[in-house]
């Protein structure tokens, strides 16, 4: 499978159906259905059926989806560096982070490691954890900031820090006249949390069977900077990381949990790519920066 044909394959698998992915590639209707035909050609097994003007994708084209987007992220990935290097950007620096320490620690680094370094390309990537880990395979970024250490084997973890949880409370709420909230307080009000089988969630749900409470979230959320807006909307307590400014957004009360779990700070490389003299610089930078704001929140708390 060609470049254009997995390109192809990608957008009908994403759009389902032949005008949206022509919209997505910008290309004409013709022209996609065209390469969507010689590449079934050329594979020798059909990869959509026709159903009811939409293309539902056959088991074979759903066992090499997965693949298919790992080599479309590498292509692209080979494509900026090429170009990166075309426009002379030897200098370049790509650090890929979940959003709370994307919010809270890298503008503290890239602010020290621009004084020290003004000709040095930075490039900031805000993604999941299972994004991260993709880019740091297909070299898309060269460090990575997650709240998780549990990562495969090709992925180095260096835990340099760990934060604890912090409750958002709807402004005039009853419990905001407490200075601090426990896993008990929670029992009974309406939460919002970290959906299931993520580290959050995985350290919540321990901590509240060794309490011998049961906490059960009615809105469950992927990233934390998402509670906000449901919070401010009066939709519950939302139980959250607290590394992010929680602070500074309005319409909230900030109480942080007292004897609650705590889950690490995790700098993420790859071990099978060397990092640049730049990538080292950056990643103390990094770790500077989460030891600062950690003190920081430790002195407010």
């Amino acid at each position: 499978m060609r470049a254009r044909q997995l390109e192809v394959f990608i957008a009908v698998m994403r759009a389902g159906t032949v005008t949206a992915a022509a919209r997505m590639l910008n290309i004409s209707q013709p022209a996609l259905s065209q390469i969507l035909l010689h590449t079934e050609d050329e594979l020798g097994f059909t990869l959509f059926e026709r159903v009811k003007g939409r293309l539902r994708p056959t088991p074979e084209a759903l066992e090499i989806f997965a693949d298919a987007e790992r080599l479309s992220a590498g292509l692209e990935g080979l494509r900026r560096k090429t170009t990166d290097l075309r426009l002379g950007r030897t200098g370049l620096v790509r650090v890929a982070a979940s959003p709370p320490p994307a919010m809270a620690i890298l503008p503290r680094a890239f602010t020290r490691f621009r004084a020290q370094h003004p000709n040095i390309l930075l490039r900031s990537h805000m993604a999941p954890i299972a994004a991260i880990i993709d880019m740091l395979r297909a070299g898309d970024a060269s460090v990575g900031v997650a709240m998780d250490d549990r990562l495969p084997p090709d992925i180095e973890a260096e835990v340099i820090g760990s934060v604890g949880f912090s409750c958002l409370l709807p402004g005039g709420h009853v419990l905001a006249g407490k200075t601090e909230l426990t896993l008990a307080d929670l029992v009974g009000e309406e939460l919002i949390s970290y959906r299931g089988n993520t580290r959050p969630a995985d350290e919540l749900a321990h901590a509240a069977r060794a309490h011998g409470v049961a906490l059960s979230p009615l809105l469950e959320i992927d990233v934390s900077i998402s509670a906000v807006g449901f919070v401010q909307a009066g939709l519950g307590i939302a139980l959250v990381d607290a590394l992010l400014p929680w602070h500074q957004f309005a319409g909230l009360a900030v109480r942080p949990l007292a004897a609650g779990p705590k889950f690490p700070i995790a700098l993420l490389t790859s071990r099978t790519r060397a990092l640049s003299r730049a990538d080292e610089m950056m990643r103390d930078e990094i770790r500077a920066a989460c030891s600062a704001v950690l003190g920081e929140d430790a002195t407010r708390a």
